[in-house]
């Protein structure tokens, strides 16, 4: 798997390039430099990389915008790696597309679980090759077509919206979506006494997917930013 996926790597810190690059390298992943923005959307246009890991402040343009134009055209998996820790950051680059956001200093290994994530959407997608009628993931099954959900095989009663919710999480399995990009998809026009009503329909929600003591959570809660639906195999968790 990870010969076949190309990995453009845009940092404009020489140190931190090279780190990523060495790792890239030992994981047998192919892999290609950016160090300016410029340099990445040369890179993005005519190598097409599978998926792009990306500083946030580089030196001739901010990542959030490069985010923004790759949006118009591709839905690659990014993934911001950047000494911005800020929450108001992490929303910025998640709303404009991002998938996920690693702070600075990172681990290696925690670099590549998320890079694996990433991976596993990717591969998800171009396999079924359009949305599949059925969602599964380890014991919870979704129909979209009979708009049902199952876990363990017995219907999950849910309310209209937290199906809602939970077929937008499903459909973005690995990514974190924000708490305005929830509202907007299932209420439309939102206002900020909607965010409480999004935090009660999530706890209902998830407290229906975890009906015993050894439960893996399915959702997991990115404190001031909002939630991901985990992927989990045969009901163990994987990390994220």
């Amino acid at each position: 798997m990870n010969s076949k996926a190309a990995i453009l790597i845009v940092e404009d810190d020489a140190a931190v390039r090279n780190l990523m690059a060495v790792t890239m390298e030992t994981q047998g992943y192919q892999y290609s430099l950016a160090g300016t923005g410029s340099e990445a959307l040369i890179e993005l246009t005519t190598h097409r990389p599978d998926i792009m890991l990306l500083d946030l402040g580089l030196p001739d343009m901010e990542g959030v915008d490069i985010i923004r134009k790759v949006r118009t055209w591709s839905a690659m998996p990014v993934i911001v790696i950047s000494a911005r820790s800020e929450d108001a950051d992490k929303v910025e680059a998640l709303d404009a597309g991002a998938d996920d956001y690693l702070t600075k200093p990172f681990s290696v290994d925690e670099l590549l679980a998320r890079l694996r994530v990433a991976l596993r959407r990717l591969h998800a997608s171009n396999a079924a090759g359009g949305e599949s009628s059925v969602y599964e993931n380890g014991s919870l099954r979704i129909d979209y077509a009979a708009g049902c959900a199952y876990l363990n095989g017995s219907e999950i009663h849910l309310t209209p919206i937290e199906y809602k919710l939970i077929c937008l999480l499903a459909k973005n399995t690995g990514k974190v979506l924000t708490h305005n990009y929830i509202l907007k998809e299932i209420w439309g026009n939102f206002t900020a006494s909607d965010m409480g009503s999004l935090r009660v329909f999530m706890a209902m929600l998830r407290k229906k997917l975890q009906t015993g003591s050894d439960a893996q959570p399915f959702i997991q809660t990115h404190i001031g930013i909002g939630y991901r639906m985990l992927k989990t195999e045969k009901g163990t968790e994987e990390t994220p």
